[in-house]
């Protein structure tokens, strides 16, 4: 393939693929006669691994420190296996301040048309603590 089918294929610039390269994250990519990467089915499952990495949040430091790893052959898998559980530990501490900011948002749009919203009452709706059933806002009202 291409760079430009492979550009196309992943929806990713000629300019990714070409500095994933140039730092080592791609394998050397095979040239035809003329000159130009010829992408075999080695090198795009390689740019399909790093793509999804990158999706997942992993920084070019770390995708650089697994590549090496991985090079460096069976001897690295824990250290690895731990890149992998710290990315996705990230994720899910980001999926939880995600879930506390939407749920303030929800917050916010449901009392919209209330006035101002007590400090205590925002970060109660932030922690997801809040409860606004009549009773529970009369007993905090008082």
């Amino acid at each position: 393939m291409t760079i430009d089918e492979v550009s196309k294929k992943f929806n990713l610039t000629k300019d990714t693929l070409r500095y994933w390269e140039r730092i080592g994250l791609l394998p050397d990519i095979p040239r035809n006669d003329s000159g130009y990467r010829d992408y075999d089915q080695h090198a795009v499952n390689w740019v399909y691994y790093i793509m999804v990495l990158r999706k997942a949040g992993m920084a070019i430091e770390s995708l650089t420190e697994f590549v090496t790893l991985l090079r460096e052959g069976d001897q690295t898998a824990d250290a690895r296996k731990a890149l992998f559980i710290k990315q996705r530990d990230d994720l899910v501490e980001q999926r939880a301040n995600i879930d506390k900011t939407i749920r303030y948002l929800n917050f916010k749009i449901d009392h919209f048309e209330d006035h101002v919203l007590s400090y205590e009452n925002e970060k109660l709706a932030y922690e997801g603590e809040f409860d606004d059933s009549p009773a529970q806002t009369t007993q905090k009202s008082k």
